[in-house]
C-alpha cells in the first residue's frame, strides 16, 4: 500500500494553501485587524473557524465522499445536481474567478495609471495576460503540485514574510481602538468575516483536486487518500493561521498609525509604503497578483474537472479554455459589480455548505441517513435563502418576519438554531423509524 513521501506531502500541503490563499485572504485579515484594533485577537479566534477550520474540514469531507456530488446526494439527487452546479458556478466562472482576476488590477494597478491611459483598456490588457497565464498553468493539472508547491507558493510566502520582517525594523506602533461591530460583538463579526474568504465553498471544489493530486503520485487506496488529505489540510491550515495572524497584527498596528482605511488593500498599501517607500507598491502588486493567480488556477482546474464529468462532448482542456475566456470577459465588468453580487450569494449557500461539512464529520453517528441530511439542510436553507433575498430587497412576508425573530438573525447567524433543530428532528425520525439506533450509533462513534 503506497504512501506519499514527506516531501510530496509537504508539496501537496503547500499546493492546497496556495489554492485557498487568494487576494481576498490577503486583504481581509489586515482590514479586520485595523477595524478591530485592541479586540483583534478576539475576532480572529472565530475568524479562524470559518476561514480555516471549515475549509480544511471541507477538503476532508469531499475526499471522504469521493466528490461533492456524492456528499450532496445524501440530501437528495435533485438537490445534489442543483447545489453542486451552483457551487461550481458561483465559486468559479460567475464570481470567484472573475473576482480574482479583477481584484489585483483594481487594487494595485488602477490607482497608478496615468490619466491619459484608459482604465477600460488597461483592465482588458491586464486580464488578458492574467488569464492567459492561468490558462497555461491549468492545462496540466498533474503538474500543479510541482508548479505551485515548489515555485508559486514559496515565492508568495517569502514576499509576505519580507513585509512582516520589514515591520520589525520599522515598527508601525501600537494597536488602534476597535470600531463598528467589533466594539460590541467581535466574536460574531469575526465569524462572519470568515465568509468573505469564500474558502469553505472553495474547499468543496478543491477537495477533489487534492484527491486527484494524491492519486497522481501513485496512491490508490481510498483510506490513504483521505488520511493524506487530512494531513495536507493540516499543513495548509497551519500556514493559513500563521499568515492570517501576521497580517492581522500588521493591520491592527496600522490602525493606530494611519486610522481607518477604505478596505484591506488600502490598509496593506499604507503598510508597505510606510515600510518600503514607493517600492512597497511594486512588492504589494506582485503579492496580490501571485495570490490571485494561484487561486484562479485552482478554481479553473476544479471547475473544468467537474464540468467534464457532466458531458462527454467537451474535454477538460476545452473547459479550461471556456472558463478562462468567460472569466476574463466577466472580470472586465469591474470589481464593484462582482462584489455587489457576491454578498447575497454567499449568504444563501455558505450556511448550507457549512452544515454539509458538519454532517459529513458526524457521519460516524448518522451513517448517511437521508432523514438527518434532508431536515438539516431544509431548515438551514430556508433561513439562509430568505436572508439572502432580504439583502437584495426581496421580502417574503410571513417567512421573512418569522426568520427575523430567530436568535442571532440580525448578526447574520439566524440559520444556526434551525440547523441544529433540523439535525435533531431528523435523528429522532430516523430512530423512530428504526433506521438509526441511538446506542449503536454512539458506540461506533
Amino acid at each position: 500500500m503506497k504512501k506519499l513521501s514527506k516531501k510530496d506531502l509537504l508539496l501537496i500541503g503547500l499546493m492546497l494553501f496556495s489554492l485557498f490563499f487568494g487576494a481576498g485572504n490577503l486583504i481581509f485579515p489586515p482590514f479586520l485587524g485595523q477595524s478591530a484594533g485592541s479586540k483583534t485577537w478576539v475576532a480572529m479566534a472565530t475568524f479562524f473557524i470559518t476561514a480555516v477550520g471549515f475549509p480544511v474540514l471541507g477538503v476532508v469531507a469531499v475526499a471522504k465522499s469521493n466528490g461533492l456530488t456524492n456528499l450532496a446526494k445524501r440530501v437528495n439527487p435533485v438537490f445534489a445536481s442543483i447545489f453542486t452546479v451552483l457551487i461550481y458556478l458561483s465559486i468559479g466562472p460567475c464570481l470567484g474567478i472573475p473576482r480574482a482576476g479583477s481584484l489585483p488590477f483594481e487594487m494595485v494597478v488602477a490607482p497608478y495609471l496615468p490619466e491619459s491611459v484608459s482604465n477600460t483598456l488597461a483592465l482588458l490588457l491586464f486580464t488578458s495576460v492574467f488569464f492567459g497565464v492561468a490558462y497555461w498553468l491549468s492545462l496540466s493539472p498533474a503538474k500543479l503540485v510541482d508548479r505551485m508547491g515548489k515555485v508559486l507558493t514559496p515565492t508568495l510566502l517569502a514576499l509576505i514574510l519580507v513585509i512582516f520582517v520589514g515591520s520589525l525594523f520599522k515598527p508601525l506602533g501600537s494597536y488602534g481602538v476597535a470600531t463598528g461591530e467589533y466594539v460590541t460583538s467581535p466574536l460574531v463579526k469575526g465569524f462572519l468575516d470568515g465568509y468573505l474568504t469564500m474558502d469553505t465553498i472553495a474547499a468543496l471544489n478543491f477537495g477533489i483536486v487534492i484527491a486527484l493530486a494524491i492519486k497522481s503520485k501513485g496512491v490508490k487506496d481510498e483510506k490513504v487518500v483521505v488520511s493524506t488529505s487530512i494531513k495536507a489540510g493540516l499543513i495548509a491550515g497551519t500556514l493559513l493561521i500563521i499568515i492570517y495572524s501576521l497580517l492581522a497584527h500588521l493591520g491592527a498596528a496600522s490602525g493606530g498609525r494611519f486610522g481607518a482605511a477604505e478596505n484591506g488593500a488600502h490598509t496593506l498599501t499604507n503598510i508597505t509604503t510606510y515600510i518600503f517607500g514607493k517600492p512597497g507598491a511594486v512588492l504589494l502588486a506582485v503579492v496580490f497578483t501571485l495570490a490571485c493567480l494561484t487561486t484562479s488556477v485552482g478554481l479553473i482546474t476544479s471547475c473544468s474537472q467537474y464540468f467534464e464529468t457532466l458531458t462527454n462532448q467537451i474535454s477538460y482542456k476545452n473547459w479550461v479554455r471556456i472558463l478562462s475566456l468567460s472569466s476574463m470577459l466577466l472580470a472586465n465588468m469591474g470589481l464593484t459589480k462582482i462584489l455587489a453580487v457576491s454578498v447575497p450569494v454567499l449568504i444563501a449557500i455558505y450556511p448550507i455548505s457549512i452544515m454539509l461539512i458538519v454532517l459529513s464529520m458526524l457521519d460516524c453517528i448518522f451513517k448517511e441517513r437521508f432523514g438527518v441530511y434532508r431536515s438539516t439542510i431544509l431548515f438551514t436553507g430556508i433561513v439562509s435563502v430568505v436572508e439572502a433575498l432580504s439583502q437584495v430587497g426581496i421580502k417574503l412576508g410571513f417567512f421573512t418576519n418569522l426568520c427575523s425573530q430567530l436568535p442571532l438573525y440580525a448578526e447574520g447567524l439566524g440559520w444556526v438554531l434551525p440547523a441544529l433543530v433540523g439535525m435533531f428532528l431528523g435523528a429522532v425520525i430516523e430512530i423512530v423509524n428504526g433506521n438509526l439506533s441511538y446506542n449503536k450509533a454512539f458506540e461506533k462513534a
